[in-house]
């Protein structure tokens, strides 16, 4: 299997950033980690492993990038709007930076963002701000409304990447029709705390044209062992 490592000074971040790709062609997949997950968490949880045919065969690649959680959403001793600009900050890092990488490498169209617990954020936040770029959003076990790290603040940085606050708002015939191309699953055990926020979710979609399956698994469900099948579930792989 096809394995890179990369590391680069991020103009966005304003330090340097690491990432790992696995596989050689088919649809790019962006991971982001789990809560102040690394680069490499994927990888050594096994989810990596268990999309090995897919990746040899070479039906997708997958960007496993790092995060900046603990100087965003999780650096609870600054303000809640200095929070919300350094996530913008790694968004920007994301799409200026990861994104034309992966089209260096890789020229198939097709991009998704995968990601568990508060890395299935992050693939709700990128995929619903860029659906002109992404094509499916893949979160598991996740929370979907920021405010619940900000104590309820928000402000115009907040608003931006929080899909709960800008979906009821989109107007724009264009920026719907881009959101309803983009193929959304969430799946989030029935007694996991976050189920409410999946549904919340699901629903707000609906409620603006925009399609999604929102799949609820039995038990808590919130897990490296269960994330593991839902991706072999949602994504492809074997057992």
């Amino acid at each position: 299997m096809n394995r890179e490592y990369h590391r680069w000074f991020s103009p966005s971040l304003g330090r340097d950033m690491e990432l790992l790709i696995f596989g050689y062609a088919g649809a790019r997949v962006i991971i982001f980690p789990t809560s102040k997950g690394r680069f490499f968490e994927w990888e050594d949880r096994g989810m990596v492993a268990a999309l090995s045919d897919s990746l040899i065969r070479g039906h997708l690649q997958l960007y496993c990038i790092d995060s900046v959680d603990a100087e965003s959403w999780y650096a609870w001793h600054i303000h809640p709007g200095a929070r919300a600009w350094r996530h913008h900050q790694y968004m920007r890092y994301v799409y200026d930076e990861v994104l034309p990488l992966s089209t260096h490498k890789n020229g198939n169209p097709f991009l998704m963002t995968m990601g568990a617990s508060f890395g299935a954020f992050h693939a709700m936040s990128f995929g619903l701000h860029f659906p002109e770029t992404v094509d499916r959003i893949l979160g598991f076990s996740g929370l979907y409304d920021i405010r619940t790290f900000t104590g309820g603040y928000s402000d115009d940085m907040v608003y931006r990447y929080n899909p709960m606050q800008f979906i009821p708002n989109e107007h724009d015939p264009a920026r719907l029709r881009a959101l309803r191309h983009v193929d959304i699953i969430m799946a989030t055990g029935r007694d996991d705390r976050l189920i409410e926020s999946a549904r919340a979710m699901s629903g707000t979609l609906w409620a603006k044209g925009i399609g999604n399956a929102l799949r609820e698994w039995d038990g808590w469900s919130h897990d490296w062992p269960y994330w593991t099948r839902m991706m072999l579930a949602y994504i492809g792989g074997h057992d």
